[in-house]
């Protein structure tokens, strides 16, 4: 059975998610999340790719972009995977694969989740019992956008940049998100949009995206549905 092309509107936010073949760690010592970041940082820039937020976990990545050009996102995601896993076959000495197949993705609603998916991402340290704080972990977009560290990959979305008037402002305010839990519906509502690789928003997003792309963007009424995944 074919696979389903994946969602892809130029301009429209991405989530997106790669995990390490069988649950496997990714990576194993400090060069190798500053690796990842360097070459995902040249890949975003060759292909035209706005990353607003990121976390790197121990064995599974996140990342919430927005593509210039309809391919953006799955040229970089592909020569950023490879270019990472020839790096740690050389290190490690290993061979054969390091993910898990496809990556996975969703389009996300501007609006209605764009905030709430940067912080989807940079909590899931906390969620998994890592750190206390989002700002206690080091491989995530939280420093640049929670606290105002440099971090030349974090091109700030347009929704975060509405937070204040200032960078203090903003800071302030993104901070200020944190300060409540996530609404578990928003959690279940990313994971089932992006292990299924559908539209993440609200109806009128939804078909506003099949209108432009022709084909169906939500889960179908029959059939198994879509398995849930941690992370």
């Amino acid at each position: 059975m074919p696979r389903r092309a994946r969602l892809a509107v130029p301009g429209i936010p991405w989530h997106i998610i790669q995990r390490g073949n069988n649950r496997s760690e990714c990576f194993f010592a400090d060069e190798d999340y500053r690796c990842y970041l360097g070459i995902l940082f040249e890949q975003a820039l060759k292909h035209d790719c706005a990353v607003h937020a990121y976390v790197l976990m121990t064995n599974h990545v996140h990342l919430l972009l927005t593509p210039g050009r309809e391919d953006s996102a799955a040229l970089m995601m592909k020569h950023l995977g490879q270019r990472y896993v020839q790096y740690i076959n050389r290190k490690y000495q290993r061979s054969g694969t390091l993910w898990e197949g496809r990556f996975k993705s969703c389009l996300a609603q501007d609006e209605a989740y764009i905030l709430t998916c940067c912080r989807y991402i940079e909590l899931n340290p906390v969620r998994a019992g890592m750190v206390a704080g989002p700002g206690d972990y080091r491989w995530s977009s939280y420093g640049a956008n929670g606290l105002g560290r440099s971090d030349p990959l974090v091109c700030p979305h347009e929704h975060y940049l509405r937070l204040g008037h200032t960078e203090e402002e903003r800071l302030s305010a993104y901070r200020g998100l944190f300060a409540s839990h996530l609404d578990p519906k928003h959690i279940d509502a990313i994971r089932q949009a992006t292990n299924g690789n559908y539209a993440l928003g609200d109806q009128w997003f939804q078909a506003q995206i099949a209108s432009t792309l022709k084909r169906r963007v939500v889960p179908g009424k029959n059939g198994r549905p879509a398995k849930q995944q941690n992370g």
